[in-house]
């Protein structure tokens, strides 16, 4: 059979994923799987103030800096000087980019003097003339901020709406990939005020920037992207000196290596508690009733570091620098001398100064800046005032999972609301965050007010389940026997064991034995002298 005339077998189709564009704003291509899909517009939708077109230029100056990608900004609410001031202050030069033919801002904002620029309402020639410059510039990238403007201009919501479907269809056919950036009246209301999601449903953004308590907080949404996977819920983002900054805490892999390693508290005695030490990367909190010790325990952890070469940073947030300073003097700990030194760096601000997400991102900065060993903040509980529980677990979230991927040893401390009796240390969920937790409290004795510490978890390692007496003098923490003969320390009200004779000889003779482990002639001269446990 001649090889001519045999059938020739049909070409199959190759299956091709919708690709992704990257953004390179910091976060974003990790909710999002990869970034924008190519070729396609995404809604970006919030309401007044909440970073919307910040976003639509960085995605443009990332796409130009980073991939050079040309990108056209259309601009139907600010002028273009306005637009390229305020990019400045990012450290943007966005003119020496349209200086270059990198960039191109096509102004149709409205005319001051009441004339209508975009025209009586027909977006052909504005269409063609974004075509001809997607065309020119060969852009890949373009910003429309905002659409909202243009309802805002024109009674006829729905030739608008049919106006811009157009627009976004042209979009589609030049394989122009988009930002659309729209306003919302609500934070948790429709997606967009006038509809506008039902022609650019393929992807949907909704950024918000919640009233929680007494503070502002700023949260990313991807509720969509048609035919690809992306992170679902809420992520907090801030905005810093350098553009948006969102942290993709779902996005944290539970796969940082641990430590064997030992690092040692400061402490003689309570390293012993703790089997030798905190592991390297371990995230230790200290939770008690304020005046307990906790910020004492905080800078003996801290000195530690700075004597043996180490770097370490404090992020205070309940006292200032000079009576940090002077009550560590008061222990023998000189915080002067250390940041003289280059190993310590002390921050010092009020909780309320800046929303959460900020005060994550100053610790990252400050981290990745410094780079440190060890890391404090004293103390937790100052942070989560004013706070939804959700938020504040986010923010512990960040720091823990920031400091175990540096392999950075975290000691954190927590003021519970009791001054006596058992802490409730769940209830902002923490606890199950940290690998070592140390609890602090007053306990009554004979009359007498006496501190009490015990270990009261540690992942990974045998700890003392001891709860003993914990005293402050001017040589610093000493930590002395448990209290023995007592029960009931833990709920706050301590009552006296009575001990017999014989049981208190039954125990002297129980320690013996694991002291002298095997050699039996010792106990049998032990058993001769009349001391018999039975």
């Amino acid at each position: 059979m001649n090889q001519d005339s045999q059938p020739k077998k049909k070409e199959e189709p190759q299956l091709t994923g919708i690709q992704k564009i990257r953004t390179l704003i910091e976060g974003f291509d990790d909710i999002s799987h990869g970034g924008l899909p190519v070729g396609r517009t995404t809604l970006l939708s919030g309401t007044s103030g909440t970073g919307k077109t910040l976003v639509a230029v960085q995605f443009l100056y990332n796409g130009i800096v980073n991939f050079d990608e040309p990108g056209i900004f259309v601009t139907f609410e600010e002028s273009p000087t306005d637009i390229i001031k305020n990019a400045y202050s990012f450290g943007w030069d966005l003119q020496s980019l349209i200086d270059d033919g990198k960039l191109f801002i096509l102004d149709a904002s409205p005319d001051p003097e009441g004339q209508d620029v975009v025209g009586n309402f027909d977006l052909s020639a504005l269409i063609e003339r974004i075509q001809y410059a997607i065309r020119k510039y060969k852009a890949r990238r373009v910003s429309i901020d905002s659409v909202t403007a243009v309802f805002q201009q024109y009674d006829a919501a729905s030739v608008v709406r049919r106006e811009i479907f157009r627009l976004v269809a042209r979009l589609k056919q030049v394989g122009a990939t988009t930002i659309m950036t729209t306003e919302r009246v609500e934070e948790y209301g429709p997606v967009a005020r006038f509809g506008v999601e039902e022609f650019v449903s393929d992807n949907v953004v909704i950024v918000r920037n919640v009233l929680e308590g007494e503070r502002r907080r700023r949260t990313i949404e991807i509720l969509k992207l048609r035919g690809t996977t992306h992170m679902k819920g809420e992520y907090p983002f801030t905005i810093t000196n350098q553009g948006v900054n969102i942290f993709p805490l779902g996005a944290m892999r539970l796969t940082q290596r641990s430590s064997n390693v030992r690092v040692s508290s400061g402490v003689k005695t309570l390293d012993e508690m703790c089997g030798g030490g905190f592991f390297k990367d371990s995230i230790i909190l200290a939770t008690g009733a304020t005046g307990t010790g906790k910020t004492l325990l905080v800078s003996k952890f801290i000195q530690d570091a700075c004597l043996r070469g180490d770097r370490a940073i404090l992020f205070a947030y309940e006292e200032s620098r000079a009576q940090l300073s002077r009550n560590a003097y008061s222990w023998g700990i000189d915080f002067e001398e250390m940041e003289q030194k280059g190993l310590l760096k002390i921050l010092c601000t009020y909780p309320e100064s800046a929303g959460l997400e900020d005060h994550l991102q100053i610790i990252k900065s400050e981290i990745a800046e410094f780079k440190p060993s060890r890391i404090a903040i004293d103390s937790l509980s100052a942070l989560a005032r004013g706070v939804s529980n959700n938020a504040f677990r986010q923010f512990v979230i960040g720091v823990t999972g920031f400091a175990k991927q540096e392999e950075i040893t975290g000691f954190f401390t927590n003021t519970t609301d009791q001054f006596m009796g058992s802490n409730s240390i769940t209830d902002s969920h923490i606890s199950t965050i940290t690998d070592t937790i140390l609890m602090l409290q007053y306990v009554e004795i004979r009359g007498e007010m006496s501190r009490a510490i015990n270990v009261f978890k540690m992942r990974g390692s045998w700890h003392d389940k001891a709860i003993r007496e914990y005293t402050i003098s001017e040589d610093g923490p000493e930590i002395k026997d448990s209290f023995r003969n007592f029960e009931g320390i833990i709920s706050g009200s301590p009552t006296r064991v009575t001990v017999s004779e014989k049981t208190e000889l039954s125990r002297i003779v129980k320690g013996v034995q694991e002291k002298i482990g095997e050699d039996g002639e010792t106990l049998k001269g032990i058993s001769q002298e009349g001391i018999n446990p039975s």
